[in-house]
């Protein structure tokens, strides 16, 4: 087995494992599930961890690269057209083969799905030229994120009720397997061309401000669609008795996944191919490395989309009725919460986006406080996602304050961390959310008798907004830990293992001196 492959399983493994014994152990002292629901769900874990370990190394060895190449080569152009036009394309093109997008758009039966598809793909492209400007011109981000998110949630006043929480969901969704390890490696292409100070610190936000696109789209959207009469079409667990009805349910699923993911990856493999022939950028060995990265990705998406939809979305949306039926519900707060604490740590692109900020930061953040405050920061918006299922609280309630907190946090905390904060918001909400948590809020709601449109969908966008908070939070604590350094440690005389941290020092007092 390939060495790199097997580390990349392993990893797999131990983040899969803790989801899928909370879900055994809720399902043993609590609400009791019948064999088949678990039999489906164990195969189904089986599928996500083999489907994580080759994704995570197709997009090491595919994605990533192919990325990187074309921020850098569209950079040196110099000709800011030029970079706008591609940038547009390679959103536009990227988020028609997102997976997770073709998820959200078959719940919502009232609008056409290329329609919502296509709206959602330019607003994704638009706004991906606005994160490619903003790095050209050096705009501060925390400035610019204040202004689109007030006009943001200023549109969502004159949309319809029933949409606000589907076209927030739809800024989640986007930021998927597909679109996260692409995007994140193009924004470090740009920013290394310019090779200042500032380029580490500016190759984030590409995702956070992509993810601002849909919202707004689909919010315009939504005065031209009425989805009172939506129907959300729960997911039903199979009826098997033998360990060979479950081999066939499995097998009956998977051609359309493999035809399903061979649309999603056709486009990017032909714009790789497109790429090379016009630029000659990678040796034979190295397209040769990149197409058996496609390969293994091909492979991942397939398993671990046919694993979370056959076997952890019937099972998520079965859960969810079932522990909103007990007399005292209230206890699906802090399961929901548990959950969320794991299932993060499970969705593909964040292990893309955890190492990505290791190595941009030099080590000094760690891809192991970042996946701890993602978790925390989940765990707090599953709870509050079912609070909201329980008690019929508005989204604005939740949405607004949030906004206003992460934002705040914005102008006090170094540069760099607003970049992955916002990045982490939209990466955090990928698969196993649309397939698993959501699930889970669809059977608990249709269980207490609430309004689905308002009440279920939105828990995508609280977990994205959280995390925004946590990782802001996280560099409040190392602001503390350079002020705590400067008093401590005479001038030049800062310990080797604090450089990197020490690093971050001087973009701090940037942010200082921009922010007056």
């Amino acid at each position: 087995m390939n060495p790199k492959l097997k580390e990349k399983t392993v990893e797999s493994l131990s983040a899969v494992l803790p989801i899928t014994f909370i879900v055994l152990g809720i399902s043993v002292l609590f609400v009791p599930l019948e064999l088949n629901a678990v039999m489906l769900f164990l195969v189904g874990a089986v599928l996500l961890v083999i489907g994580m370990g080759f994704f995570q190394l197709g997009a090491e060895m595919a994605m990533t690269p192919l990325g990187e190449g074309i921020g850098m080569q569209i950079s040196r152009t110099r000709k800011v057209g030029i970079i706008l036009l591609v940038g547009f394309l390679m959103g536009f093109l990227i988020t028609i083969s997102e997976p997770d997008l073709q998820v959200l758009a078959e719940q919502i039966p009232a609008i056409p799905n290329s329609v919502l598809i296509l709206t959602v793909a330019v607003g994704v492209g638009l706004f991906l030229v606005l994160a490619i400007l903003r790095i050209i011109f050096r705009i501060s981000l925390s400035t610019l994120l204040m202004f689109l998110y007030a006009a943001l949630l200023l549109l969502s006043f004159f949309t319809p009720t029933n949409f606000v929480a589907i076209a927030f969901d739809s800024g989640g969704v986007t930021t998927g397997p597909m679109t996260v390890p692409f995007i994140i490696a193009m924004g470090v292409g740009i920013a290394s061309i310019r090779g200042d100070k500032d380029a580490a610190s500016d190759s984030f936000g590409l995702v956070a401000l992509s993810s601002v696109g849909p919202v707004v789209a689909v919010l315009l959207l939504g005065n031209f669609y009425a989805v009172n009469d939506t129907v959300y079409e729960t997911a039903s667990v199979t009826d098997v008795t033998t360990t060979r009805d479950v081999v066939i349910t499995f097998g009956r699923e998977f051609p359309a996944y493999i035809r399903e993911v061979m649309v999603s990856l056709l486009p990017i493999i032909a714009v790789m191919a497109l790429f090379q022939l016009l630029t000659h950028r990678y040796k034979r060995q190295q397209v040769r490395r990149i197409c058996i990265g496609f390969a293994y990705t091909y492979i991942g998406l397939v398993l671990f989309l046919c694993g979370v939809n056959v076997g952890f979305s019937p099972v998520g949306t079965l859960l969810g009725s079932r522990l909103a039926e007990l007399e005292h519900n209230w206890i699906l707060i802090p399961m929901g919460m548990a959950i969320g604490y794991y299932i993060v740590k499970a969705e593909p692109a964040i292990q893309v986006l955890n190492r990505q900020v290791e190595s941009v930061t030099s080590g000094a953040v760690s891809a192991k406080s970042m996946n701890l405050c993602l978790s925390v920061g989940v765990a707090v918006s599953v709870g509050l996602a079912m609070l909201r299922v329980l008690t019929g609280i508005s989204i604005y309630r939740i949405i607004i304050p949030g906004y206003v907190i992460a934002l705040i946090l914005s102008r006090l905390v170094p540069k760099i961390f607003v970049g992955i904060a916002f990045d982490s918001g939209g990466v955090a909400s990928g698969p196993m959310t649309s397939t698993f948590l959501l699930p889970l809020s669809i059977g608990a709601c249709e269980a207490v008798g609430g309004n689905l449109m308002t009440d279920a969908f939105g828990v995508v966008a609280l977990v994205a907004l959280t995390p925004l908070i946590a990782v802001q939070i996280m560099g409040l604590r190392y602001k503390w830990k350079l002020r705590r350094l400067a008093t401590a440690v005479p001038a030049g005389g800062a310990a080797a293992e604090d450089d990197e941290i020490l690093d971050l020092e001087g973009e701090d007092e940037d942010d200082r001196a921009e922010n007056g």
